[in-house]
């Protein structure tokens, strides 16, 4: 009996081992970046800085590249951490596969932050990285010190009215659009439409080629985006954490609709909106997104 349980125990450690081994990037690792491997995928992401951890979550077609008008500036008095989710650069995706979604992302944002022993953290989840964050609270809140929310995509019950339609509707057009505009063949077209809704039009060819490129490739993994998850009250009651929730002047409605429905539910302080700005607000204007956020973590 005693050989037999021996005998498992060395196969279980073999297989864990093994299966430790085979996760290793199966693409290249830009040097800036760090990896580990988490949940079977090898997750990159940007570390420096010392003290209290901050973690930076992007949306939809971006990655860790997104902060980047933040990161130096706020590593000099945190540690900051962005990450590149599941499947987005500095892997290439085509979009095909089971293991994208927000519920798998925010397992994977967890995990990573548990590995790191980052404590709880300031969690800045933007836009589909709101999404992201929200379901962190939801099913992780002992790793959440803060949490903020610029233009987060949460999904709330809407109104049966035209605004809460319109509203509820929102994302699902918007990938939608993108999804369908990818058959195509012609990304860059599909990404000027998709970044136009959001920011309005011209925003595109108003954009850096760093900008574009980020976008570009990234672009195949809104194939993956299949649905957004809902939060009720009875989630949202539970959030047990200081929240800045921030919009720009020029965002789609949705979002500030959407924190609204939230504030039915319970008690948060006023949206804050970035003036000259639109949905990519810490891109666009850096330097009052920066100051707005780093008073707010200050106090918590």
């Amino acid at each position: 009996m005693r050989r037999i349980m021996v005998s498992f125990l060395f196969a279980v450690c073999t297989s864990t081992l093994l299966w430790a081994q085979e996760v290793k990037p199966k693409w290249p690792i830009p040097s800036e970046l760090k990896w580990e491997a988490i949940n079977g995928y090898p997750m990159a992401y940007r570390d420096a800085g010392e003290g209290t951890s901050i973690v930076l979550v992007h949306g939809s077609t971006s990655d860790y590249r997104i902060w980047n008008a933040q990161f130096s500036i706020f590593s000099e008095t945190y540690r900051v951490v962005a990450v590149s989710l599941r499947h987005f650069y500095p892997e290439r995706w085509d979009g095909i596969g089971t293991d994208f979604s927000i519920e798998q992302h925010a397992q994977d944002v967890a995990a990573l932050i548990k590995k790191l022993n980052l404590g709880k953290v300031h969690l800045i989840g933007h836009s589909r990285g709101g999404a992201v964050a929200v379901e962190i609270a939801k099913s992780h809140a002992e790793v959440i010190r803060t949490l903020v929310l610029p233009d987060g995509s949460i999904e709330m019950p809407a109104p049966e009215t035209a605004e809460g339609k319109a509203a509820g509707d929102f994302t699902k057009k918007l990938i939608g659009t993108l999804q369908e505009n990818l058959k195509t063949g012609d990304s860059a077209k599909a990404a000027e439409v998709f970044i136009d809704m959001l920011s309005g039009s011209g925003t595109w060819l108003r954009s850096p080629e760093s900008m574009k490129e980020m976008v570009l490739t990234n672009i195949y993994s809104a194939l993956g985006d299949k649905h957004r998850p809902i939060s009720t009250c009875a989630d949202v009651k539970k959030f047990d954490f200081p929240v800045l929730l921030m919009t720009a002047d020029k965002s789609p409605k949705k979002f500030d609709f959407m924190y609204s429905e939230m504030r039915k539910c319970r008690e948060f302080p006023a949206t804050v909106v970035i003036p000259n700005a639109a949905h990519g607000m810490q891109r666009l204007n850096p330097d009052v997104f920066n100051k707005v956020t780093l008073e707010f973590l200050s106090q918590h």
